[in-house]
């Protein structure tokens, strides 16, 4: 009688455990139907994960659009110990996460090429101008005192090709050069 007892048990919580299932899940929201992410941006759990080159909520900001413009750059080489000023342009490059940088190191005739990502400015790889090898990176400083995307802090590099020596601005800290400030 137990055996039987149990059997009609099991049959009879069977359907209801079923339909309580199927009620719950079915009660569910789904975090993603009123969710829209630009760009092909693809929603996840109720956020939007962004395609390489954009950001925010809905991934509707291009990333490399807060870096470009005109920039005043102040800067001292650790080859002569002394003070420069003057500007660069960042222009869009081909891809959506690329940027030219016109005018960089003050004395380059061509462009140098960068990447954004987030909050941060990649030079691509070792790019060979006028002779000189450049590298380095940038990023945005938050500075309270300048408006958002007012402030990027420059470190980089440039090798002289023909006699190796090398002009640093903070990114070899042995070489004793100090970091670029740009001011939009």
């Amino acid at each position: 009688m137990s055996f039987s007892f149990r059997t009609v048990l099991a049959s009879a919580l069977l359907p209801v455990l079923a339909f309580t299932a199927i009620t719950y899940n079915s009660c569910k929201t789904d975090k993603c139907k009123s969710e829209r992410c630009a760009y092909g941006g693809i929603c996840k759990d109720g956020n939007c994960i962004c395609q390489s080159g954009y950001e925010g909520g809905q991934c509707e900001t291009v990333t490399r659009n807060k870096f470009l413009g005109v920039w005043t750059v102040s800067e001292t080489s650790s080859m002569t110990d002394q003070q420069r000023n003057y500007t660069i342009s960042i222009a869009e490059g081909e891809n959506i996460t690329d940027v030219r940088i016109h005018n960089f190191y003050n004395l380059l005739t061509k462009d140098v090429y960068a990447f954004a990502h987030g909050d941060s400015l990649m030079i691509m790889g070792g790019q060979k101008i006028d002779g000189r090898i450049v590298l380095g990176y940038a990023y945005l400083d938050h500075d309270k005192n300048y408006r958002p995307n007012g402030k990027m802090i420059m470190r980089y590099a440039v090798k002289i090709d023909s006699s190796g020596a090398m002009d640093d601005y903070g990114l070899y800290p042995e070489l004793h050069g100090q970091q670029s400030t740009a001011i939009k």
